[in-house]
C-alpha cells in the first residue's frame, strides 16, 4: 500500500511536476506562458494556496507553495488536469501529459530551507544548462523582487476556455512572503544572496562544459523532442528537506508516527470500528469518507 501523504495547514512545500516521457510539452511559447500562469492564479485563490515562487522548464516545473487551509491535493488536480486538457488542446494531442508518478511535494523544515529551495527553484534553467541567468528564461519565472510587490495579473486565454463560461476573465494573486520571515525586503535579500551562488556555480560549470543552448534554441525546440539519454532514474522521492540535520531527523520522526498511527486507524476502520480517529493531517479518507480526524496543533 502507497504510504499516507500528511497534509496539515500552514506547511510549506517544493512541488514538482515532469512531462510524459520528459517531452518539451511545457516549451515557452506566449500562450503557453499565459495558460499556465492563469490557471496557477486560479488554482490558488480558490484553494487558499500562498505561492512563493514558480519556475516552469519545458519539460517540468517547479512551484514553493504554503499550503493554508490543507487543501493542496485538491490545488494540485485542478492545475494539473486544466493545464494537461488546454495544452494537449492547443498541440492537437491525446496521449497523457504528466509522467506517472512524477508528482512530488517536499515538505519544507525551516525558513532557511525555504530560502535554499526557493533559489534552486529559481536558479533551474542555468543548472540546467539553458539559460546564463534565471532572468533571460523565456517561459514563466518569478522574479525575486516581485515577491511581496504587486499581485501577478493574468487574463484569460482565448483558446480552450468557454467566454461564456465560469472561469473568471482576469484574475490576480500576490507572490508573497513565506512564514518566518520578519518582512518581505529581508527574505529578498537573503534569496537574491543564495540564488547569485546557484547561478554562479551552475555557470562555471556549463562554460567549462559546453555553454548554454540558449533562447533561440529553446523556443525552436520541438514540443514532442526530449533531452538527450542520461538523465538520472529511480531517484529518492523524499517528503522532507531540511540542511539542519536534527530538524530533518524530527520532521521525519513525525511523519513516521502519522504513518502509523494511520494505518492502525485504517487497520481498525477495516475491522468494523466506526468511530475510530484518524491522525491529524489525514486527507482522502477526510474529504471523501469524512472520517474523524485528531485536532491539530
Amino acid at each position: 500500500m502507497t504510504s499516507p501523504r500528511q497534509v496539515l495547514p500552514g506547511t510549506t512545500y517544493l512541488v514538482t511536476r515532469r512531462c510524459a516521457q520528459r517531452q518539451f510539452l511545457l516549451r515557452p511559447s506566449r500562450a503557453t506562458n499565459q495558460l499556465f500562469l492563469y490557471l496557477l492564479v486560479v488554482a490558488a485563490r480558490r484553494f487558499g494556496i500562498q505561492v512563493h515562487a514558480f519556475c516552469v522548464l519545458s519539460n517540468h516545473f517547479h512551484l514553493v507553495v504554503t499550503d493554508l487551509d490543507a487543501r493542496l491535493p485538491a490545488f494540485h488536480q485542478f492545475l494539473d488536469a486544466l493545464v494537461a486538457r488546454a495544452v494537449n488542446a492547443a498541440l492537437s494531442r491525446w496521449e497523457a501529459f504528466w509522467a506517472p508518478n512524477s508528482y512530488s511535494a517536499v515538505k519544507l523544515v525551516s525558513p532557511s530551507d525555504i530560502v535554499d529551495k526557493i533559489a534552486y527553484v529559481l536558479a533551474n534553467p542555468v543548472a540546467a544548462g539553458l539559460v546564463g541567468s534565471g532572468s533571460a528564461w523565456p517561459g514563466l519565472w518569478s522574479a525575486p523582487e516581485c515577491i511581496g510587490g504587486d499581485p501577478l495579473a493574468a487574463t484569460r486565454p482565448k483558446h480552450f476556455f468557454d467566454p461564456k463560461g465560469v472561469m473568471p476573465d482576469q484574475v490576480t494573486l500576490p507572490l508573497t512572503t513565506p512564514p518566518g520571515f520578519a518582512s518581505a525586503e529581508q527574505f529578498r535579500t537573503e534569496l537574491l544572496h543564495a540564488l547569485e551562488e546557484r547561478e554562479a556555480e551552475a555557470r562555471s560549470l556549463h562554460c567549462v562544459r559546453r555553454g548554454f543552448l540558449g533562447v533561440a534554441r529553446v523556443l525552436a525546440q520541438k514540443p514532442t523532442a526530449r533531452p538527450a539519454p542520461g538523465e538520472p532514474r529511480r531517484t529518492l522521492n523524499p517528503r522532507v528537506a531540511g540542511r539542519d540535520k536534527w530538524k530533518r531527523i524530527e520532521a521525519l520522526g513525525r511523519l513516521v508516527e502519522f504513518v502509523k498511527s494511520y494505518r492502525d486507524a485504517w487497520a481498525a476502520r477495516r475491522a468494523g470500528e466506526e468511530e475510530v480517529v484518524f491522525p491529524a493531517g489525514t486527507y482522502l479518507l477526510r474529504v471523501m469518507h469524512g472520517v474523524a480526524c485528531a485536532a491539530y496543533g
